[in-house]
């Protein structure tokens, strides 16, 4: 890759990710006839050959100053692509139809591009989740016409490849930012190893769950319940192509016998892996536990935790240790709204992916155990969750170790201490007027303006951000919001505000006649201001959030992280929309590629090393998002997620609270979308329950950017700044008739009994302690 005339942030992350990135590749099938000894002749076909895609679109995307693509990258590296009148023709038709594959040479890659973003959901089509007529019949002619072909998958989620598994060497590329094509490249010649796993599922069409409702309007039913991705395929008895946790390598892994110990309520699995090819690699062990049928049923497996060896040259060998608490495999009562580990055998299982593991050791429970009694929260769907038959259940082989757990080392987990505001922010909000307390509630925005952009348009002091907090308090700086989640989205230019100065004193008392505008218009007192080009604004295209989760690799996830927040530091941002972490529940969900597995451990595990990454840069802090139940793009203003709360808690909160438990992000983003009838940014028990209580959280929550008039007709009316503001929520990005909404509402106190006092206290609490430490 070209790297002179960048600047030296883009130079140094460029070479991270290049290093980095084919961690997150996935090789799914492999002969041997890679990797290359060398450049060569090379015949290259498909649209992602020369239209390669480095991400999704809409908030997801980034404004890089190049990326690489896959021709660019084989050409750099001296390559000669001997294809060009099959991409010339294909670029002047846009179909391969009529298209002779005559390029030159034994080698030849068809590079395969699906994309998808916000907004809009995927469909199984030919041309989507199914492949076409003209792109099988390529393939399989490709894979008859050269001695060594490659089919790559520049992909943004599953695809279904059954008439093309006959292919012997098939890589998932993904998308992986700028430097897409140069890591293809490297991992063609071997300088660069492919060692990522799969997150989600890989099924026929036939066999996609459709138990539930996906893309429906008004309603969207959950009623497969716990029954999300593998521990449906399970269940159904559904042979997956590629099952969840699958990955080849260059070289090959032998597991050796594994050592499980239970101490203190710990379980500790311990595999010694070899590396017994050629080549070195990586390899990931995945542990998964089988827990007993009693009064809830249960997967037949679930992830209970994985670790990933470092490299490994041929020969060499490295034991793995994977360890859990037993409290991870409760499950969730609603009947008695409590977590419970009921009595049985929870079998340990230990392998390389979900469909190859071997039984480790069984651990016995005597007596079922409360292992916490919570809140009932997110109501009730009008449905009871699909609940498979009960499977048989061999034996346990008498050679396999036997284990007790007796829970006395279970203590009672006290509840947090209530995250009430301090005596400092609740004093200050006491002096601010009802104006300022309801701009301060919701985001920055101008007085004249009619309507605001969902994205990336509602920002003031930094070009492109998304939006940022009211800024108008001497004391409380503005919060700059940047998109994500692959990478900082922000515009070409970094422009700086000449002559205005932020020191503003409260309003003097307004006349009795003066209208809610004017008052409004006096609150916000727009200046006029001078934008100065002073310095490009490229920002780092990293893998998108399915291929960053596909590493398994926490210490890579947190030096992702981190270069992010490096480059909030350069820019001026205060806080990244992301890490998006909902719940693949559908491979046809629209976003999903944003979004990290359909597995709430790999999600949350993810989502907290990435968080800890971008927060170890001293006032920069993450938005964890979506919260709760985003699972279609379809209608998603105003779609009605109608979820169990087993599902509920087991699935799609489960890895929220994994990520604030273990890395503490400084925001949580509440989602578009409904929960059994109360959109998420309005139901109190999620914000003030929830996070609050229950997970003893005190970071700052927001609403999603609601735009008037954007969510079309439907069943459902679109969310509320002033119920979102009682229920805890910043209401972003805000408007004009948005604050005289609240304003109103606070007048005639009808914020669901409540004040919006407290709630503007804690945003101040909250803002408080995001402040960047060269700010006073």
């Amino acid at each position: 890759m070209e790297l002179d005339g960048l600047q030296d942030h883009e130079r140094r992350h460029l070479t991270l990710l290049r290093k980095l990135a084919p961690e997150c590749a996935v090789l799914l099938k492999k002969r041997g006839d890679f990797p290359l000894p060398e450049p060569c002749d090379i015949a290259v076909y498909g649209a992602g050959a020369r239209r390669t895609l480095k991400g999704g679109t809409g908030s997801g995307d980034v404004n890089s100053r190049f990326y690489v693509t896959v021709e660019q990258g084989l050409e750099e590296q001296g390559f000669r692509v001997t294809s060009k009148a099959w991409l010339r023709g294909f670029d002047e038709t846009g179909s391969a139809d009529g298209l002779a594959l005559d390029g030159a040479g034994d080698t030849a890659l068809y590079v395969l591009a699906r994309t998808s973003g916000e907004g809009w959901d995927r469909a199984d089509v030919p041309g989507d989740y199914r492949l076409t007529e003209g792109e099988i019949r390529d393939i399989l002619a490709c894979r008859e016409k050269y001695r060594r072909f490659m089919l790559v998958l520049n992909v943004c989620g599953p695809v279904d490849l059954s008439p093309v598994m006959d292919v012997d060497n098939i890589l998932l590329l993904s998308q992986l930012g700028a430097v897409t094509g140069r890591v293809l490249t490297d991992i063609l010649l071997g300088n660069a190893v492919p060692s990522g796993k799969l997150t989600s599922t890989w099924v026929r069409s036939e066999d996609i769950c459709r138990i539930g409702d996906f893309a429906t309007p008004d309603n969207v039913r959950y009623r497969e319940g716990v029954y999300v991705g593998y521990r449906y395929y399970d269940a159904a008895g559904v042979t997956p192509l590629y099952p969840f946790g699958y990955g080849l390598s260059y070289t090959d892994f032998t597991l050796g016998a594994v050592k499980t110990t239970l101490t203190g309520g710990e379980v500790r699995v311990s595999v010694p892996v070899f590396n017994a090819g050629r080549f070195p690699g990586r390899e990931t062990v995945q542990v998964y536990v089988s827990a007993p049928w009693g009064t809830l049923d249960r997967p037949r497996k679930e992830l209970a935790g994985y670790a990933k060896t470092r490299l490994l040259s041929p020969g060499e060998a490295q034991r793995a240790e994977v360890s859990f608490p037993m409290t991870r495999l409760a499950g969730f009562d609603e009947k008695t709204s409590s977590y419970l580990l009921e009595k049985g055998e929870y079998l340990i299982y230990a392998g390389t992916d979900s469909a190859h593991v071997e039984l480790a050791a069984a651990v016995e429970l005597p007596e079922t155990l409360t292992v916490r009694k919570v809140e009932d929260i997110g109501g009730k769907p009008d449905f009871a969750d699909w609940r498979p038959e009960k499977p048989d259940r061999p034996p346990v082989p008498s050679e396999v170790p036997r284990l007790v757990y007796t829970g006395e080392d279970l203590a009672e987990t006290p509840a947090p201490e209530a995250a009430a505001p301090s005596r400092e922010a609740v004093s200050r909000a006491m002096r601010l007027s009802d104006d300022e307390l309801i701009a301060l509630c919701m985001g920055a925005f101008r007085p004249d303006s009619k309507k605001a952009g969902v994205i990336g348009s509602a920002g003031f002091t930094v070009a492109g951000a998304a939006g940022e907090t009211y800024g108008k308090l001497a004391d409380i700086p503005p919060l700059v919001m940047a998109d994500g989640p692959a990478g900082l989205r922000l515009a070409k230019y970094y422009i700086r505000e000449k002559g205005v100065a932020r020191e503003v004193a409260s309003p003097a008392p307004q006349p009795e006649k003066l209208t809610a505008g004017e008052r409004l218009r006096r609150l916000l007192r727009p200046e006029k201001m001078s934008y100065t080009p002073v310095a490009d604004q490229f920002c780092t295209a990293v893998p998108i959030g399915t291929a960053l989760a596909q590493s398994f690799d926490p210490a890579l996830l947190e030096r992702v992280g981190r270069l992010i927040g490096e480059e909030m530091a350069l820019f001026g941002v205060d806080l990244w929309l992301a890490p998006a972490l909902n719940i693949h529940r559908s491979p046809l969900c629209g976003r999903n590629f944003e979004y990290y597995s359909e597995d709430p451990l790999v999600s949350g595990l993810t989502a907290a090393a990435v968080t800890k990454g971008v927060q170890s840069v001293p006032g920069r802090g993450v938005t964890v998002k979506h919260f709760c139940c985003n699972s279609q793009e379809t209608d998603r203003y105003i779609s009605n997620s109608q979820v169990s709360q087993r599902a509920l808690r087991e699935i799609y909160i489960r890895g929220f609270e994994i990520c604030i438990r273990e890395a503490d992000p400084a925001a949580v983003m509440t989602s578009y979308n409904l929960l059994n009838g109360v959109h998420t940014s309005e139901r109190a028990d999620l914000s003030e329950g929830l996070l609050r209580r229950e997970w003893g959280w005190r970071g700052l929550i927001m609403t999603d950017w609601v735009v008037a008039g954007a969510a079309g007709k439907g069943r459902y009316r679109t969310a509320r700044a002033a119920d979102s503001i009682a229920a805890g929520n910043l209401f972003m990005p805000g408007s004009p008739a948005d604050w005289r909404a609240a304003r109103k509402a606070l007048e005639d106190g009808v914020l669901h009994g409540r004040r919006a006092r407290l709630t503007a206290a804690f945003v101040i609490d909250a803002a408080r302690r995001l402040k960047t430490p060269n700010r006073s």
